[in-house]
């Protein structure tokens, strides 16, 4: 697919911009109106395909724990076995917490972890079907407020019984941003994986304590521009951190319910190098 037609997605997915003018912009690129709808189920998601590891394999629950401005919802899914695991943290995108988390929950939860997938959208009532409602109410949402609420399950995390104390993240687009910075600003955390997700402050890299794993598309120049400075600042500051680019990839190239930003090869590799990651770290 035309590159132009991928990026202008991304615009509307990030901006927002309102559907109206993607579908009046994507028209214009496509040549028509009937090229731009033949186009449009390649460009959106389908959660049709996201149940891809079986829930019945796994212990799975939803929980609530205290936020800063009510209950955080959270889905949780780890092994059967009754016993401690190091937990990873999966943080959504920019639509909340839907079917392609709560799969990848299950990915790590298979992996051998206690997995468990807040959803920043809680004090708004949730994440709805719809998408264009659910980048609307991420627009409501306070930085700041997302951050606490995000820290806060580190709180939550050493009621369980089946926590060992040993914490990883990871988080794609929205939520690559946020496992920066949670990074940032919890000195608990021992490793931090970031898909494609925007960089924090050069001046705080210097706080992170935890190894950062770093996994961008070669194709994805908003957030790429970026990681030159972040870089820097992870060597000037003695962190140990990997950072991987994947050629001809875009953003969000792990999400397999995304037709044409989704890049198999490096989707898989990037979760493989994930998971030997947390083995490293976290076991």
């Amino acid at each position: 697919m035309d590159q132009q037609i991928i990026n202008l997605y991304d615009e509307y997915t990030h901006k927002p911009l309102s559907r109206q003018e993607f579908i009046r912009r994507l028209t214009l690129l496509a040549g028509g109106t009937a090229a731009a709808m033949t186009l449009l189920p390649l460009l959106e998601v389908n959660y049709a395909n996201a149940a891809i590891t079986k829930e019945e394999d796994l212990f799975t629950e939803r929980i609530t724990y205290p936020g800063i401005n009510g209950d955080m919802q959270a889905y949780v899914a780890r092994p059967k076995e009754d016993k401690k695991y190091a937990v990873v943290v999966v943080i959504h995108e920019n639509r909340g917490l839907n079917a392609h988390i709560e799969d990848v929950t299950r990915r790590a939860a298979t992996a051998g972890y206690l997995a468990i997938a807040p959803n920043a959208l809680s004090s708004l009532g949730g994440t709805p079907e719809n998408e264009d409602d659910a980048r609307a109410k991420f627009q409501l949402l306070k930085a700041e407020d997302n951050l606490q609420n995000f820290i806060k399950v580190f709180d939550y995390l050493p009621t369980r019984k089946d926590s060992n104390g040993n914490y990883g993240c990871v988080g794609f687009c929205w939520g690559g941003g946020m496992a920066n910075s949670l990074a940032v600003n919890v000195p608990s955390l021992k490793a931090a994986v970031a898909f494609y997700g925007n960089q924090p402050a050069a001046a705080d890299v210097a706080k992170i304590k935890a190894a950062v794993q770093l996994h961008y598309g070669a194709l994805d120049e908003r957030i790429d521009a970026g990681i030159p400075a972040y870089e820097e600042a992870l060597k000037k500051a003695n962190i140990r951190y990997e950072l991987y680019m994947y050629e001809g990839a875009n953003h969000a190239f792990h999400n397999d319910t995304a037709p044409t930003r989704y890049n198999e090869s490096a989707a898989k590799l990037a979760w493989q190098r994930t998971i030997e990651f947390f083995g490293k770290y976290l076991k």
